[in-house]
């Protein structure tokens, strides 16, 4: 058995040129490696988190939700599994559709948001069957459809919110992170 097909060889060397990278743009900005890995990921975080509210409020405020999502549902029921398969934009926007309410579902029952009921605590987390899918189906309108929208619109947004990510980190670690980590460093190293 060769080193190559271990799972540990395979998966650094998938992520190689992601290392390269980043070891290049720290070279280039100055910035230590570990810094920029946290601003990157808090980036990343924010340019999903603000993007689904801003979208579903849009959506909400413009009514476009439901007939979003109605039209995607539509152009889905009318083309066969064949025709979803070739075409990556449906094929896309029907899994992002399908990812988009079982996020509204979670989020929904765990904070009694999109009309959902809110579970009681403790109880523990039910996944999305396909009796409640159905029933969720029959209402993909109001607050449920601008969710699905809101979390699809994200998706596609993703290759922009890596960049945007990525061009922000060395500034972000500049100054944010490193004065909470001085900060932090001169706040444990006083004397008692």
């Amino acid at each position: 058995m060769s080193s190559s097909s271990t799972p540990s060889n395979a998966s650094s060397s998938r992520f190689a040129p992601y290392r390269n990278a980043l070891k290049a743009l720290s070279a280039r900005t100055g910035t230590p490696l570990p810094s920029l890995i946290v601003s990157f990921g808090i980036l990343h975080e924010v340019t999903a988190i603000l993007p689904i509210i801003g979208i579903f409020y849009g959506a909400r405020s413009l009514g476009v939700g439901e007939h979003i999502v109605d039209t995607i549902a539509v152009a889905s029921a009318k083309a066969d599994v064949n025709q979803v398969k070739k075409n990556w934009f449906l094929s896309q926007m029907h899994e992002w559709m399908d990812e988009g309410e079982q996020w509204t579902y979670r989020v929904g029952r765990r904070y009694g948001l999109f009309g959902f009921e809110q579970r009681p605590h403790g109880e523990p987390a039910t996944p999305l069957d396909d009796a409640t899918r159905a029933e969720m189906k029959g209402r993909l309108a109001g607050d449920v459809a601008n969710a699905v929208f809101a979390y699809g619109a994200t998706k596609a947004l993703l290759p922009a919110r890596i960049g945007l990510s990525l061009w922000f980190a060395p500034t972000f670690s500049r100054h944010v992170l490193d004065p909470v980590r001085y900060g932090l460093v001169r706040v444990l190293r006083r004397p008692k």
